[in-house]
C-alpha cells in the first residue's frame, strides 16, 4: 500500500474533507475520523438508511475508516484530539470558518505543539478575503464560481452539474497538497499548513472561460452538450436514443464527413475548417442530425468508430455499469467481505487497483482503543 505506515485524522463533515480522507485512506493510509457526539457527521444522515443506520452518502467517502466520538466541546477541550494527533502525520478538516480557533484546533495552535504535522484546512471560499467567514455547499460554490452559468442548453435557464464535481475536487486538491507537504517534510522534518477551498476548486474548473474573458474579452455562452471551441463535438439524436460525437480536428471532421456519406462537406467552404465551423455552427449541427436520426444508435456508434471517430452512447448509470468496458476496468469493487461494492479509485499501481478494505465505521466503533472514554461523550445506543 502506496501510503502504509502514514496515519491521518480527519475531523471531516458531508464530503470534502471525508472524500479527502477517503482517497487517503483507499491509498493505505491509517485514517481516524473524529465525530461530534450522539449524531456524528452530519452524512450519516443524509439520505435514507443503507448500512447500520447510516446512508449510502456517508457510507462511500468514509470507507475503511475508523471513527472516534470526541466532544471537543466539552471541558477536556481539544485533549483528546490531541493524544491521536500525537502519533498522526496528517490532520485534515473542513469545519466551519471561525469554529477551528473557537475549538482550539486551528493552524497556529496545532503546529506550534506538532510541528511535524501536515495541516490541511478545507474552507468555502477560501482562507482570506471578506468572505472567508462564510459557510457554503457545493451547489452554493458551483454558483458564486461561475460554473452554472456556462452549464446547461443556449436557449435555456443555467444549470447545475450534476456531478459534486467542487466537493471532491476540493478534496483531491487537498490530497495533492498533503502529498507534496510529506514530501517535504521528508526533506526538511518539518510540517506545514496545506489549505485550499470549494471557490478555488470552482475556479480552477472554469478557468478556461476565465481566461476567454479576461485575455479576449469573451463573455462566455452556454452549448448545452456542445464545446465552446469545437465543432461538430457534442451530443446528437439517432432514432433510438443519443450518441455523443467529437471530432476534435480537421481530420476526425474528414472521416466523420465520409463516414456519414457526406464527403461534399469537406469542399464546403463552411466547413472545411473549424474556424469556419465555428461561424457556421447551426446549419452543420443541423445537417448532422437531421441524418443521425435516421438511423439507430449502435449502428451509428460502429459505423463512425470503425471509421476512427470518437463516438460513444450517452449513456444512463445502469448502462454505463453494464458496459463491457467498465467491467473489465474493474473498478465496481467488492467492500471487504460486506456483500455491497463501491467504486473504487480511478487510478491503478503496476496494473492494480487500490482495494476498498472495509465498509464506514459504526459511530464511536473506535473510540474505547484509541482515545478512551474517559473526555469523549459516546452515543446513545
Amino acid at each position: 500500500m502506496q501510503l502504509s505506515g502514514i496515519r491521518v485524522v480527519e475531523a471531516g463533515q458531508v464530503l470534502s474533507a471525508p472524500y479527502a480522507g477517503m482517497i487517503l485512506g483507499d491509498l493505505g493510509a491509517e485514517v481516524i475520523k473524529v465525530e461530534k457526539p450522539l449524531t456524528g457527521d452530519d452524512a450519516r444522515n443524509m439520505g435514507s438508511a443503507f448500512r447500520d443506520g447510516a446512508s449510502m452518502t456517508f457510507h462511500e467517502v468514509n470507507r475503511g475508516k475508523r471513527s472516534v466520538v470526541i466532544d471537543l466541546k466539552a471541558a477536556a477541550g481539544p485533549e483528546p484530539l490531541f493524544r491521536l494527533l500525537e502519533t498522526a502525520d496528517v490532520f485534515i478538516h473542513n469545519l466551519r470558518p471561525g469554529e477551528a480557533a473557537k475549538l482550539g484546533v486551528d493552524a497556529a495552535s496545532v503546529t506550534r505543539q506538532f510541528p511535524r504535522l501536515v495541516y490541511c484546512e478545507m474552507s468555502a471560499f477560501g482562507h482570506k478575503g471578506p468572505r472567508r467567514m462564510e459557510p457554503g455547499y457545493e451547489p452554493l460554490l458551483q454558483a458564486f464560481g461561475g460554473l452554472i452559468s456556462i452549464n446547461g442548453d443556449s436557449d435555456g435557464p443555467p444549470s447545475r452539474m450534476g456531478a459534486s464535481l467542487v466537493d471532491q475536487g476540493t478534496a483531491m486538491w487537498a490530497v495533492i497538497g498533503i502529498l507534496a507537504a510529506l514530501h517535504q517534510r521528508a526533506i526538511t522534518g518539518a510540517g506545514c499548513v496545506v489549505t485550499t477551498s470549494l471557490l478555488e476548486t470552482a475556479i480552477g474548473w472554469g478557468s478556461s472561460r476565465v481566461h476567454e474573458y479576461l485575455n479576449q474579452g469573451r463573455s462566455p455562452e452556454r452549448h448545452g452538450t456542445g464545446h465552446p471551441n469545437l465543432v461538430p463535438y457534442q451530443a446528437f439524436d439517432t432514432a433510438d436514443g443519443q450518441i455523443m460525437v467529437c471530432a476534435g480536428n480537421d481530420r476526425l471532421f474528414a472521416k466523420l464527413a465520409t463516414a456519414m456519406g457526406q464527403p461534399q462537406w469537406m469542399a464546403d467552404d463552411r466547413f472545411a475548417t473549424n474556424r469556419q465551423r465555428l461561424k457556421h455552427r447551426a446549419p452543420l449541427v443541423d445537417l448532422i442530425q437531421e441524418l443521425l436520426v435516421q438511423g439507430e444508435r449502435g449502428t451509428w456508434i460502429e459505423r463512425l468508430a470503425s471509421a476512427g471517430v470518437p463516438v460513444a452512447a450517452v449513456n444512463t448509470i445502469p448502462e454505463m455499469v453494464a458496459e463491457s468496458q467498465v467491467e473489465a476496468l474493474d473498478i465496481i469493487r467488492p467492500v471487504g467481505e460486506e456483500g455491497f461494492v463501491l467504486a473504487g479509485l480511478p487510478l491503478s499501481f503496476n496494473g492494480e487497483r487500490p482495494a476498498v478494505r472495509h465498509s464506514a465505521p459504526r459511530l464511536g466503533a473506535d473510540t474505547q482503543r484509541l482515545v478512551g472514554n474517559s473526555h469523549a461523550t459516546q452515543p446513545e445506543n
